[in-house]
């Protein structure tokens, strides 16, 4: 039996999101010896309404926070400890109480592309449908080709595969990450390059969350913490911070850090329609992180200016 309470793991039932699940367990098990006894972390699923609403723009139903929503409650009523997000999943601002305290060691960010008909998008043939839910997406992919058509797409890998192969659509886009984590990234027929399609803000990292007075789970989440990751990860959530930035939002971001250690961002602010794509770029000392990707936003939002989007 365990010797320590059960230590409870709240997530969404997506395969995507139950194998980012299984990588999280697997990594507090390694980290601490007495969590690799029977019984001692449970997975506990938890069906978001981001999960229930299959056939509109998250835009249109409320943003990303409602795949949290439901495991935020569940986790501020004590039936779980941890949860495990996809962190370009978490809303900008988290429930009092809950906080972003683990992010794992980042998976490849870059979009791919996925096509009976063309090799990438310079390929497909005018009035192409591409199917994405994506704003981020949708303003990028019309920036790179006006000519072409986006319509509304969503679940999960398997049914847009499937959505797919039945002609929905021509072509869409999905995250590497997730078809690495699924064992799916042979599917890809190709990957985008960042400087066409830049990535959702997280895009290929996983961030567990836990209540903020729970000691002991944010010691235990410290041991499997990777902080070069989590710099990047609040460079680009600071951008978004300072756009007020959600799924109303096309607005992307990814931060790297180099092997001498110095953290480059670079964001972008767009209007839906790809009429429009601003971007801006920021170097420095990763500890600076959060405050570099503000100074980025503060940018963008100065060129935009007002009316730029809707808020």
């Amino acid at each position: 039996m365990a010797s320590h309470p059960v230590v409870r793991i709240g997530t969404r039932g997506s395969p995507l999101a139950l194998a980012q699940t299984h990588e999280t367990r697997d990594r507090l098990m390694a980290a601490d010896p007495a969590l690799a006894d029977p019984g001692a972390l449970d997975i506990v699923v938890i069906k978001t309404t981001g999960d229930k609403v299959q056939d509109r723009a998250l835009s249109e139903i409320g943003g990303k926070g409602l795949f949290t929503k439901e495991i935020d409650e569940a986790m501020l009523d004590g039936r779980i400890d941890l949860a495990v997000h996809s962190v370009k999943d978490v809303p900008t601002w988290l429930p009092d109480g809950i906080e972003l305290a683990c992010i794992l060691p980042r998976e490849d960010p870059r979009d791919v592309f996925l096509s009976r008909k063309a090799d990438g998008i310079d390929g497909l043939a005018p009035g192409s449908v591409v199917g994405t839910a994506s704003l981020r997406r949708q303003a990028q992919i019309l920036n790179l080709r006006p000519d072409l058509k986006v319509s509304v797409f969503r679940g999960n890998v398997q049914t847009r595969m499937r959505k797919l192969d039945e002609g929905e659509v021509d072509a869409t886009l999905l995250a590497l990450a997730g078809l690495k984590r699924l064992g799916l990234a042979d599917m890809a027929t190709s990957i985008i390059d960042v400087s066409d399609i830049l990535p959702a803000v997280g895009q290929g990292a996983v961030g567990i969350t836990c209540r903020a007075d729970d000691a002991r789970a944010r010691d235990l989440l410290a041991k499997i913490h990777d902080a070069e990751t989590a710099a990047c990860v609040a460079a680009e959530r600071g951008l978004l911070e300072e756009l007020d930035g959600s799924c109303r939002t096309p607005i992307a971001a990814l931060a790297t850090v180099s092997k001498d250690g110095v953290l480059a961002l670079d964001g972008l602010l767009a209007r839906p329609d790809g009429s429009t794509v601003l971007r801006a770029r920021r170097e420095g000392d990763p500890a600076n992180g959060i405050e570099l990707g503000r100074d980025a936003g503060r940018e963008l939002a100065q060129r935009a200016g007002p009316g730029f989007i809707d808020w």
